[in-house]
């Protein structure tokens, strides 16, 4: 499985990008920025996205995403697959003809660019060639993290959330695990701030690591970039090498 890093951050910032992985060119895993990242011919290859949440910060580029395909006159629509409440959100708060578009009947109803599927909680299900089990996650908002497997291995994204477990117990069911990428917004000092936006701290994932399965390298995602270098500098005293930061613009190969 190959995991390109179109943007690894919280929050948008200079030459900093919105949380929005794309794996093996054809499906995205959240959609904080797409265009900002990917040519249009490259856009036009995708297929499915998994939205993890509806948190403007993982959903904006996927607004710009279907006009691109709209214009461009894509012939296969982009496919958002999220649990019941989050497609709702998205139904009816962004793709609404108020905020944006509704590209669910664009350019034709007949032939439209955007698609909405349902995910059913704490289940594998076919999402394109890749395997996806939705698990609820501790957020705001409803919000799931995803474990994705296909035939040789797998990874676990956790969204965003605060510490969790039951994301946890399924990651120790998983076959063949090559990674956990895993959120963590804000420094130690913000633990008060974090607690109420149920985010993770260092501090947090250092306490977590122990319900994670053993040995897995665990990629980190969603820092603000406010705070790079600080969370940075918390994380390295966690955990070693097993813990690293997600480089945007990277390709990584599990």
């Amino acid at each position: 499985m190959k995991i390109r890093v179109l943007g690894a951050y919280g929050a948008e910032g200079l030459a900093q990008r919105p949380s929005a992985f794309l794996l093996d060119d054809r499906v995205l895993i959240d959609g904080g920025t797409v265009g900002g990242a990917l040519a249009s011919a490259e856009q036009l290859a995708i297929e499915h996205a998994l939205v993890s949440h509806s948190h403007l910060d993982h959903i904006a580029g996927l607004a710009y995403l279907t006009e691109t395909l709209a214009l461009c006159e894509a012939r296969t629509p982009l496919t958002i697959a999220s649990l019941e409440p989050v497609v709702t959100a998205l139904r009816t708060s962004i793709f609404n003809d108020t905020v944006w578009p509704d590209f669910t009947k664009l350019p034709s109803p007949q032939a439209p660019v955007l698609r909405f599927e349902p995910l059913r909680e704490d289940v594998e299900q076919r999402v394109s060639h890749l395997w996806v089990r939705p698990v609820p996650v501790n957020h705001t908002v409803p919000t799931s993290g995803f474990i994705v497997h296909d035939d040789t291995s797998a990874l676990i994204y956790s969204g965003d959330t605060g510490p969790t477990d039951a994301l946890w117990k399924a990651a120790r069911e998983v076959r063949r695990l090559r990674a956990v990428i895993l959120e963590c917004a804000f420094p130690n000092r913000l633990a008060g701030l974090a607690d109420v936006a149920r985010h993770m701290t260092p501090e947090l994932i250092r306490r977590e690591l122990d319900k994670l399965p053993p040995d897995v390298p665990v990629l980190i995602f969603h820092v603000k970039p406010q705070f790079y270098d600080e969370i940075g500098e918390e994380l390295a005293e966690v955990s070693g090498s097993r813990i690293t930061m997600l480089e945007q613009d990277k390709t990584y190969v599990l």
